[in-house]
């Protein structure tokens, strides 16, 4: 049975899950998240370099014992550890843990006292008033836990872009190389690249579709056929992502690929677009009346219509059919474009890696400028620094830089912006830095006007470069606090300073609409890795997907100048 990277990566949090709730060290649970998060990023997948006689790779924060596990899970598709902890706690009680306001101390509390583990015994306890009995819960806690575990069961299951890549690219692989098969793409939500996917759309050409359905319901990894006919079918992975594969002519592939990219909206919209025309389009083509007049390419399904080729990253029926009639469609940013990262993090608060191997890393991934940006001494579980601390951090950076070649380290801080709007750490020791990335990291539950109004006044500090992931969320376990975004932004092009497109695929922090919003109040952003390990480097792509999503371009980025041109933007944020 194949073992994907993403499978061992889910493995270890569920056990970094269970020994949380078990009040196992702190340290021993850290060890575990992450080891989970740096072979979710790992490039190459780790059960294919085994098989292939490669030794097992040197992983950062990996040590001895954690690398046997690893071992372990990417041969056998098995833990010894994680099968003795669910014989201990039912595997179903880490979901608990995703819900706002339960911490692990609470979650134990609830299985051992109500014998909640789901989030259905969860909601029926809240709504027969159990919870609130608890100690240290209360009326007004077991109501915020009802709402949250509601809107946990009403949500479809979702995928974040890399986990379903790992899972999609195998099967594109193993389509491939069927007999005949010639072109495979991956449509849908992935192709117009979402913040998160449902299920996948994958368009095949083949000359004999019953050879590529019979090889799909073969497939390892396939746990449960939907339906299949002779030229389409839907499947379950294991991992329950649902592929749904269509078998098309190469002559109706470009408007197979354009009908299953979608958006629907979108869809519609060129539809009525042909119609007016005497044109029909749907997944085979475009028809003028029995004739198909074109369908090969996307672009000729386009043209059919008087329309430059539209990037799928802006099908969603919000203006882009219109720009292409004008002939305004933005040249959207390319991750070619990017010249820097301007947030990152090492070892000296809660990063994996050194100074000198995420300057190495950076240098790897086309860049040519680092902002080494660790947390502020508020923030305790990610060992925040002080004041002497960072000091030394930049003495560190220093000597770097005088042995460096091809990149330069910048010198940075994210600091914690604290409830009544200050920051973490005072102007003398921000005065010293080359940037200010300010990030809200607590008090998510204020009001709007609060939260609002706590953000304009760290803005207007006269340290303040950059406004990290502005939202707050967290893809699938964070709702975004809310804000008034539209005066964030635009007090971000009163004040002068810049917001951050955090690239992390839990975050991917401006969201499209307000990207596109700070665009066009003309507000840079800043398309940073948030990287805490060398491998982090790679989520860059996920970050241009948003900005594109966003019809950002080039020049709306802050981290496309080179370190000549950005240093001065950079220096007018400082005071």
């Amino acid at each position: 049975m194949p073992v994907h990277n993403a499978d061992i990566a889910a493995a270890f949090e569920e056990i970094a899950d269970l020994l949380e709730i078990q009040g196992a060290s702190p340290f021993r649970v850290r060890a575990y998240r992450n080891a989970s998060r740096t072979v979710g990023e790992f490039g190459r997948d780790i059960r294919s370099l085994l098989e292939s006689g490669e030794s097992f790779p040197k992983l950062p924060g990996i040590g001895a014992d954690l690398a046997a596990k690893i071992h372990e899970f990417a041969t056998t598709g098995k833990s010894e550890l994680l099968a003795s902890l669910r014989a201990q706690l039912p595997a179903t009680v880490t979901t608990l843990l995703k819900v706002p306001g339960l911490g692990p101390k609470r979650v134990k509390m609830l299985h051992e006292a109500l014998h909640v583990d789901t989030l259905a015994q969860l909601s029926a306890a809240a709504r027969d008033g159990r919870i609130r009995q608890l100690p240290g819960f209360g009326e007004k806690t077991e109501r915020s836990i009802l709402d949250a575990a509601q809107t946990a069961m009403s949500r479809a299951q979702r995928f974040k872009l890399p986990l379903a890549a790992q899972y999609v690219e195998a099967l594109v692989a193993y389509l491939k190389a069927i007999p005949d098969v010639g072109q495979v793409a991956v449509a849908g939500s992935f192709r117009r690249m979402r913040e998160t996917v449902g299920d996948l759309d994958v368009v095949v050409t083949a000359t004999d579709p019953g050879r590529v359905m019979a090889a799909l319901g073969d497939y390892d990894e396939v746990a449960e056929i939907l339906s299949s006919g002779p030229t389409r079918a839907s499947v379950v992975l294991r991992n329950a992502l649902q592929i749904d594969v269509r078998v098309v002519a190469q002559d109706s592939y470009g408007a197979a690929l354009h009908y299953f990219t979608g958006s629907k909206a979108h869809n519609i919209a060129l539809r009525r677009l042909a119609q007016a025309r005497g044109l029909k389009v749907n997944e085979y083509g475009v028809f003028r009346g029995a004739d198909r007049i074109a369908g090969a390419t996307e672009a000729s399904v386009y043209a059919c219509l008087d329309l430059p080729f539209i990037p799928p990253e802006l099908r969603e029926n919000r203006g882009e059919i219109e720009a292409a009639r004008a002939g305004r469609l933005p040249h959207l940013i390319e991750r070619t474009d990017l010249r820097g990262d301007l947030h990152a993090h090492t070892v000296a608060s809660d990063g994996r890696n050194s100074l000198a191997e995420m300057a190495q890393a950076a240098k790897a991934a086309g860049l040519e400028y680092l902002a080494i940006t660790e947390h502020s001494q508020r923030l305790t579980v990610a060992k925040g620094l002080d004041a002497a601390a960072l000091g030394a951090h930049i003495e560190r950076m220093d000597r770097l830089n005088e042995q460096l070649k091809g990149l330069t380290l910048l010198k940075g801080i994210e600091v914690d912006i604290l409830e009544d709007g200050s920051l973490d750490l005072p102007d003398d020791v921000l005065g010293q830095l080359d940037l200010v990335v300010g990030a809200v990291h607590g008090q998510f539950s204020l009001s709007s006007e609060k939260q609002t109004a706590r953000i304009l006044r760290a803005m207007n500090h006269p340290h303040f470069s950059i406004l990290a992931h502005p939202s707050g969320r967290l893809l699938g376990e964070r709702e975004a606090y809310e804000v008034d975004m539209p005066q964030i932004i635009r007090e971000a092009k009163r004040r002068g300073c810049f917001l951050e497109l955090d690239a992390r695929p839990e975050r991917l922090d401006l969201n499209d609409i307000y990207c596109q919003m700070a665009k066009a109040e003309g507000v840079l952003v800043s398309i940073n890795s948030d990287a805490h390990s060398t491998l982090d480097f790679a989520n860059l792509r996920y970050g241009i997907g948003q900005a594109r999503r966003g019809w950002l371009e080039k020049a709306d980025v802050l981290n496309t100048r080179s370190l000549k041109g950005i240093r001065p933007l950079l220096a007018a944020t400082m005071g």
